[in-house]
């Protein structure tokens, strides 16, 4: 640990910044969701770093370790959940381990795997998001004396939803096998729900299902290009085109 960090820990928490002091990895491949978390954790006062597959959190754990993991349930290289059972089990412990997911049923599965608590997408809730973490931290890591329960709720960069739909676009132009699929219909579906997108919900949940009978796929994966391209051609609720934007459309083209 660098002097950075030592000096990073060693600030003790306040109540207006309870988590001053810890330092928080996220395992989201998610850039949304990930800037949703980045938010609550500046307005709590904590630091946070960032893995977006199982791959990049192994090798930020080699260097070090965290007082809070959040793990996304669906990773783009495995189940979040073998994260989580691996380090509910490794000593010393991380001090909260959390797992997260836009799929409520996939509660039962990071429980199991030795989870403090499940947190369900999409996290904006300034005081929930730091009632989850305080309520399993060690008492020297607690802020001293009584603090407000903040009601604010953060409103991350649309900006970021586009990069998701980027990357969902991307993978799609290079493999529609079932595996893919799967994910996308996972990662998707989150962000959808996060964003209170129905229309794309619903397009996702229509691929998921047509996976699951062993329907074919080419029909709803042209729908899901569609949605995809409309929202990253167009202006309205969900923002401006970028760069990038423009780069992951030509994806979806030439992946039809």
């Amino acid at each position: 640990m660098d002097k950075t960090e030592n000096f990073f820990h060693a600030r003790p928490a306040t109540a207006m910044r309870p988590l001053l002091g810890i330092t928080v990895l996220v395992v989201e491949d998610s850039r949304f969701a990930c800037e949703a978390l980045r938010l609550l954790c500046l307005r709590s006062g904590a630091r946070i770093r960032r893995a977006d597959s199982l791959y990049a959190a192994q090798q930020h754990l080699k260097v070090y370790r965290p007082c809070v993991l959040i793990v996304d349930a669906g990773l783009p290289d495995g189940d979040g959940t073998t994260l989580i059972d691996n380090l509910t089990q490794a000593t010393p412990r991380i001090d909260v381990i959390l797992g997260t997911s836009g799929d409520p049923e996939r509660k039962a599965d990071v429980m199991a795997a030795g989870a403090d608590d499940f947190l369900e997408k999409p996290i904006t809730s300034l005081g929930e998001f730091q009632n989850r973490i305080l309520q399993f931290l060690p008492a020297n890591r607690q802020p001293p004396g009584p603090r407000l329960v903040n009601d604010e709720v953060v409103q991350p960069d649309i900006i970021a939803f586009h990069d998701d739909l980027s990357h969902v676009a991307q993978v799609l132009s290079d493999d529609q096998s079932g595996e893919i699929v799967d994910y996308v219909t996972q990662f998707l579906g989150g962000v959808a729900r996060s964003v209170s997108d129905d229309e794309l919900v619903c397009v996702v949940t229509q691929l998921a299902k047509r996976r699951d009978a062993g329907d074919p796929l080419a029909p709803a994966i042209t729908d899901l290009h569609d949605i995809v391209q409309r929202r990253l051609s167009t202006s309205g609720p969900f923002g401006v085109v970028t760069g990038s934007d423009h780069v992951a459309q030509d994806a979806v083209r030439s992946a039809r």
